[in-house]
């Protein structure tokens, strides 16, 4: 390119200049002025509310998620979905533009419900919001009304909804709202008096592991617990790859659904993802109902264990018990690479509370813990986890922090790793650090997602991801006199 073609940009940066900004962010006076400021939002460790719904909305047997909004907003959920797990998400919207903007989106729902329902011939339709209808205040229950009168689809045909805005709360609130929105739609008038499944009912909350998903199944078919999991995503984004595609390969079935009104127990192991469901199942769903977190970790694992054993009068199985051992040995074993290690960890409040009773477990100190939409109870539940070892004395919570403000607290106040999604790639880039990467989403991997975190398989993965990692940082770093066949 010429001269007199090339680029002129409007502002000339020097080199300089550029040297000394790229250094000064690195500094205590400018984690002083990033953690004042109060309007702006660089890089939150979250997604928004309809992305959660679309997850749960996946999750049922025939169900097409539906988008009331714009194409454009439908496409992101879609993507982050597809990229975090390398499968189709398959859903439909009803791509509102400027007309459903003036005059609402009734008919652009009417018209993508009859399309929708004849096309792609669904078992249900989880119907919810992108900002767009929220804004103007589309009313829901009207349309749907109004699209079964008119024969849009028929009057018998599953169409719960969930208002979730993108501008207000994260995808766990849309999560909750959606799973709550079906589950009380597929159990409506299914109560029936005296009747006990005998099953139990597993809410996992917002978890996009699959390996989890399995796991729990695993578990509960070791003690012969029947159950419904509500709602199972494992077989909708991690199914076969056998020449056939299914447009819906899993999920929960919606009679077992509709009949875990009438369960023995229910167990929510996400109480932050599921706030509003559990206590709608409390007020309505027969048998025991019990909030525990999730089973990160051999104490938390213990819990659920012994619950599940205490609810349904059976003993921990012996190949359980066996598992256990398995797992304090690996943790036995490795404990010495993670001993006093300092890490960052932000994510989702029932992931980070994992984290960190996990690391705890190790003798690893979580230093700086990070949600970018937390809560006091949060703040208070994860300091209690802190005071239980001397290895958290030193633990500092940061709630409704972003991940702009943890790259100014890791390159101040350094870690020897952070654990987290994706997003942390370019401060352990800037840090020299190791990501460890778990939660949603994880774009830049593959198949981690199909690895259990929770219960004592998920121990082994994680104490074994970590501590190679490190053993791998030493043999890259050391000097040919220190590089050693044992480690």
């Amino acid at each position: 390119m010429s001269a007199d073609t090339a680029v002129k940009y409007v502002t000339e940066i020097t080199d300089e200049e550029e040297k000394r900004v790229s250094e000064w962010i690195n500094t205590e006076e400018y984690k002083e002025k990033n953690f004042a400021r109060q309007a702006l939002v660089i890089n939150p460790a979250h997604t928004c509310q309809p992305l959660g719904a679309e997850l749960v909305a996946h999750a049922f047997e025939g169900s097409l998620p539906f988008v009331h909004g714009s194409q454009g907003c439908a496409s992101y959920y879609r993507s982050t979905l597809n990229r975090h797990f390398r499968e189709p998400a398959p859903a439909v919207s009803d791509a509102m533009t400027e007309d459903g903007a003036v005059f609402g989106g009734q008919n652009n729902l009417h018209e993508a419900l009859e399309n929708a329902y004849a096309l792609y011939k669904p078992k249900m339709m989880p119907i919810f919001t992108s900002c767009m209808p929220e804004i103007i205040g589309d009313d829901l229950t009207a349309f749907i009304k109004n699209a079964k009168n008119k024969g849009f689809v028929p009057k018998d045909f599953p169409l719960p909804y969930a208002n979730t805005p993108s501008f207000n709360g994260t995808h766990i609130h849309g999560y909750d709202a959606m799973l709550l929105s079906i589950i009380q739609y597929l159990t409506e008038g299914k109560q029936v008096e005296g009747r006990c499944t005998g099953k139990l009912n597993l809410i996992p909350g917002f978890d996009c592991n699959t390996g989890n998903y399995r796991e729990y199944k695993r578990i509960l078919e070791e003690f012969g617990i029947p159950y419904t999991m509500l709602a199972d995503i494992s077989d909708v984004f991690d199914s076969p790859l056998d020449g056939t595609y299914r447009v819906y390969p899993g999920g929960t079935k919606l009679d077992e659904a509709a009949d875990s009104i009438n369960g023995k127990a229910t167990i929510t192991l996400g109480p932050y993802a599921t706030p509003k469901t559990f206590g709608w199942i409390k007020d309505n769903y027969s048998g025991k109902h019990v909030s525990m977190p999730t089973p990160f970790g051999i104490e938390k694992t213990d819990d659920f264990v012994m619950k599940l054993a205490d609810l349904f009068g059976k003993p921990v199985p012996e190949t359980i018990k066996a598992e256990r051992g398995r797992a304090v040995d690996a943790m036995t074993d490795a404990h010495q690479y993670m001993h006093n290690k300092k890490f960052a960890v932000y994510g989702d409040p029932d992931y980070l509370i994992g984290y960190v009773s996990f690391l705890l477990e190790m003798g690893a100190r979580p230093y700086h813990i990070l949600c970018s939409r937390g809560s006091k109870k949060l703040e208070k539940e994860i300091q209690a986890l802190l005071d239980t070892s001397p290895y958290g004395k030193d633990g500092k919570i940061y709630v409704n922090k972003d991940l702009w403000h943890l790259r100014s607290l890791v390159m101040t106040d350094p870690v020897d790793a952070i654990i987290g999604d994706t997003h942390g790639k370019f401060i352990t880039r800037d840090a020299k650090i190791p990501l460890f990467r778990f939660g949603f989403p994880i774009f830049d991997r593959v198949n981690l997602h199909r690895s259990p975190l929770i219960g004592y398989q998920g121990v082994i993965n994680m104490v074994t991801t970590i501590c190679n990692k490190f053993i791998d940082i030493t043999d890259d770093t050391c000097d040919d006199r220190h590089f050693e066949m044992m480690r």
